[in-house]
């Protein structure tokens, strides 16, 4: 039977083993996904999209998580346009039957962006899935596909803000 101090002492050994390791992780400018800084000039920019559509709301709530204000356009603002979104999809596979299994779905979100600076440019920010559809589940696979989609107009929003904070680099 073991005694008291020696399984305090363990517990000492695994709570400096624990403080220990999370030192080396921060000391590595470890950062989980998604959790990145943005530069100064990102504070306030100006955002024109396609009135009450998905992707404003998106690109809206994922500035919003990163504490940027969206203001009126404006000298000395960057100023970005979403242009209309669109989902394209190309054959992967088929069944022996001649029916489609499997899809490609493509996601493509246009956008201009003029910087502080007063440079513009224009990107087309793509995301591709795979998609396997089965005609026996056509509801439950309509409502996987609008999920699909909702994942990717997000992977769409943050890449803009990736791609803004390279364009903006104090």
């Amino acid at each position: 039977m073991m005694s008291a101090w020696v399984i305090n002492t363990r517990k000492w050994q695994h709570g400096l083993l624990l403080v220990a390791a999370m030192l080396l992780l921060s000391a590595c400018s470890f950062q989980l996904r998604g959790d990145y800084q943005v530069t100064s000039q990102l504070e306030n920019l100006s955002l024109e999209a396609p009135t009450r559509s998905e992707i404003e709301k998106q690109v809206q709530e994922t500035f919003a998580q990163r504490d940027i204000n969206v203001v009126a356009q404006g000298e000395g603002i960057t100023h970005v346009v979403v242009h209309e979104d669109r989902l394209d999809r190309r054959i992967l596979s088929m069944l022996p039957s001649g029916q489609v299994a499997e899809y490609e779905i493509i996601y493509v979100m246009p956008v201009t962006i003029t910087t502080q600076s007063g440079q513009t440019s224009s990107h087309n920010i793509q995301i591709l899935r795979d998609y396997q559809d089965d005609p026996n589940y056509a509801l439950a696979k309509t409502r996987e596909l609008e999920m699909l989609v909702g994942e990717m107009r997000a992977e769409a929003a943050n890449r803009l803000l990736l791609l803004l904070n390279q364009l903006t680099i104090d």
